[in-house]
C-alpha cells in the first residue's frame, strides 16, 4: 500500500523528515553527489515544492557537472576549447563563478579542475578510491579565470582548460531551488532549500526566522532533527554556505588530499580554518566566501570584515573565531548583508 505525508509521495524520492514542527514540513533526498533538503511552510506546499526542486537540481547536473558525460561542461572539455555558444543556465553559472572570482581576488577560480583531475577527484566523489598508490604530478598554479570569456552566452575557452565549477554551483541551484519552489506555492509561506549544508531561504521564514545549524566540534553527531549539533542561529533572508577540508578526503601516495585547491600551488590549501561558515546576500556569494576564506588561511578574517559578511571560523585545534557579527550564542537572527558580489552582472537575479 502506498502512502503519503503531507502530500508527499514517497515515488518522488523524497522522505520525510521529522522535526516536531507540525508548521513546517521538511523532505530530503540524495541529489549531485550529496543530501539535498527542502523545508517549507505552511506544509501542505512540500509536494509542489519538492517537484520543482527536482527540476532545477536536474537541469544544473546536465549544465554544470564535470562528471556526466553529457553534461554540457563535459562536452565543452571533450572540444579542447574553443568557442561556444552555451545555455542561459550555464552561462549563469559561469558568469557566477567568474564574477566570484573576481570579487575573491582568485582564490577561487573556475580553472581548477585540471588540478582536481591530477589530484585523483576526476569522478564522482562516491567512485573515488579511498586510498590510491598512485604518484601525484608535479603541482602548479592553475591556468587563470581570466583567460576564461564569457560574452552573455559565447563562452571563449583556451585549449587545455578544465572547469569545475564547485565553489558556486551548488550556491546557485540552491538560490534557483529556493526561488523556483516558492514560486510554484499556493499560498503565502516560504522555502528553505538545502544542498549539502549550502542554504538558500525565499519568501517570508516562519516566526524567528529559519533555525541552522552550524557544527560545533570534530565530534559533533546528527542530533534527533538529522543535523549536528552545535551553535543554532536564525536565517530570515539570503543564504548560509559552509567550506571544510575535513569533508570529501582521499589518500593518494601517501598523502592526505581534500577538494578545495588552493589556485596558486593547484594543490590542496593549507591553513588553520577546517571550517568557515558564512552568511550573505545570496548562497552562491555565502560559498564562494567560504571556500576564499579557507584558501586565504590568516587572511580570512580580514577579508572577510572588508567585504561585509558574517562567518564563523573553526580552526583545526577546537578554537572557534566570529566576524563580520557573526553571533557567539545560539538563537540570535544572523546580520544578512542585502547585497549580493557574485549576481551583479546578471539581470533580474537576487542582489
Amino acid at each position: 500500500m502506498t502512502t503519503s505525508v503531507m502530500g508527499l509521495s514517497p515515488a518522488a524520492g523524497w522522505q520525510p523528515v521529522m522535526t516536531g514542527d507540525e508548521g513546517v514540513a521538511v523532505a530530503q533526498r540524495s541529489a549531485l553527489g550529496t543530501t539535498a533538503r527542502t523545508a517549507v511552510w505552511p506544509p501542505d506546499e512540500i509536494g509542489r515544492a519538492c517537484t520543482a526542486v527536482d527540476q532545477v537540481l536536474d537541469e544544473l547536473d546536465r549544465q554544470a557537472s564535470r562528471f556526466r558525460e553529457d553534461s554540457e561542461v563535459s562536452l565543452v572539455h571533450r572540444a579542447g576549447g574553443g568557442m561556444f555558444m552555451v545555455s542561459d543556465g550555464l552561462a549563469e553559472v559561469l558568469a557566477v563563478a567568474l564574477a566570484a572570482a573576481r570579487w575573491t581576488g582568485g582564490l577561487t577560480d573556475p580553472t581548477v579542475g585540471g588540478a582536481l583531475v591530477s589530484l585523483g577527484y576526476d569522478r564522482d566523489f562516491a567512485s573515488i578510491e579511498a586510498c590510491s598508490t598512485r604518484p601525484l604530478a608535479p603541482p602548479g598554479p592553475v591556468p587563470g579565470w581570466e583567460l576564461v570569456r564569457l560574452d552573455g552566452r559565447i563562452l571563449r575557452l583556451p585549449h587545455g582548460i578544465r572547469l569545475d565549477l564547485g565553489a558556486t554551483a551548488k550556491g546557485v541551484g540552491s538560490d534557483r531551488a529556493a526561488r523556483a519552489a516558492l514560486a510554484v506555492g499556493e499560498a503565502a509561506g516560504g522555502v528553505l532549500v538545502s544542498l549539502g549544508g549550502d542554504i538558500a531561504v525565499s519568501g517570508t521564514s516562519p516566526q524567528g526566522g529559519w533555525p541552522v545549524a552550524v557544527e560545533g566540534s570534530r565530534d559533533d553527531v546528527p542530533g534527533p532533527a538529522g543535523l549536528p549539533e552545535g551553535q543554532v542561529v536564525r536565517l530570515t533572508f539570503g543564504g548560509v554556505a559552509t567550506s571544510s577540508t575535513t569533508y570529501r578526503q582521499w589518500r593518494r601516495a601517501g598523502q592526505v588530499l581534500h577538494h578545495i585547491v588552493d589556485p596558486r600551488t593547484g594543490l590542496p590549501s593549507e591553513g588553520p580554518w577546517r571550517t568557515v561558515t558564512v552568511a550573505a546576500a545570496t548562497c552562491a556569494d555565502a560559498n564562494a566566501a567560504a571556500t576564499a576564506a579557507i584558501i586565504a588561511g590568516e587572511e580570512a578574517p580580514a577579508w572577510l570584515a572588508s567585504v561585509g559578511v558574517p562567518a564563523r571560523l573553526a580552526a583545526g585545534d577546537g578554537s572557534v573565531l566570529c566576524v563580520g557579527g557573526w553571533p557567539e550564542g545560539d538563537g540570535t537572527v544572523l546580520p544578512v548583508p542585502r547585497h549580493s558580489h557574485v549576481y551583479l552582472s546578471r539581470p533580474g537575479r537576487p542582489g
